[in-house]
């Protein structure tokens, strides 16, 4: 199924900004390549912490739930460099994300102007639009550092979002695959669009509730294939 929003559906005709968080949004989360970045995270917690690998990685998962990121975590609780940090954990191979050519087409012909509001940085949004055939897609990469590091799901991340572009949340659409990250939009008139993982996805490196499907009244429609729901838009 393309869209798996329950009956009671907005429209999107009014959107004119298009806001998309990057990793396991604009590619599939079946490509595993924030797995990549997830494991690399792992193991700076460790080399931090000097704690074993089971015992960082709960640590990893406890501060990328509580904080919105690890590295928010890690900042807070350990004064770890940010610049230092992100350019470790996206020492990656962006060879899983394969070109989409459906997808760029359909964002490029949405009416208005499109961004992406990421936790992650800038350069690995464009590695990964490189390999996406989508160079030239977005106005903005709105990432981390101009987050000041206060991440999403934190209302700071979006409110100086807003204001930098002009943005009216209500005439605005966001799409993320953290049902988490939507409150904020919803309370500010956003549309909201979870993007999920097909229903049969697993992987030993992630999380359930990384997973969850939500159903509360902050995720307006819930899609696990993003070009169709964006083509066939209500």
């Amino acid at each position: 199924m393309n869209d798996l929003t329950p009956p009671t559906i907005r429209s999107l005709s009014h959107v004119t900004d298009w806001v998309f968080d990057l990793d396991n949004t604009l590619y599939p989360r079946t490509c595993n390549l924030f797995a990549q970045i997830d494991l690399r995270i792992t193991n700076y917690v460790m080399d931090l912490t000097q704690l074993d690998f089971a015992s960082a990685r709960e640590l990893q998962k406890t501060y990328y739930r509580d904080f919105g990121t690890t590295l928010n975590g890690l900042m807070h609780q350990h004064r770890v460099d940010a610049e230092h940090f992100l350019d470790n954990v996206h020492a990656i191979d962006y060879s899983p994300v394969e070109p989409h050519p459906e997808l760029v087409s359909v964002i490029k012909d949405l009416p208005g102007r499109k961004f992406i509001l990421t936790n992650g940085d800038t350069k690995h949004a464009r590695s990964v639009l490189a390999k996406l055939g989508g160079d030239d897609l977005f106005e903005h990469v709105h990432d981390i550092r101009a987050m000041t590091f206060v991440p999403k799901p934190n209302r700071a991340a979006y409110e100086g979002f807003f204001t930098l572009y002009d943005i009216d949340p209500t005439r605005a659409v966001m799409f993320d695959d953290l049902e988490k990250n939507l409150v904020v939009p919803h309370e500010v008139g956003m549309t909201t669009v979870q993007v999920v993982a097909a229903p049969d996805f697993a992987h030993a490196q992630v999380e359930a509730w990384e997973l969850g499907r939500a159903s509360g009244p902050h995720v307006h429609h819930v899609t696990d294939n993003l070009a169709a729901f964006l083509r066939e838009r209500p």
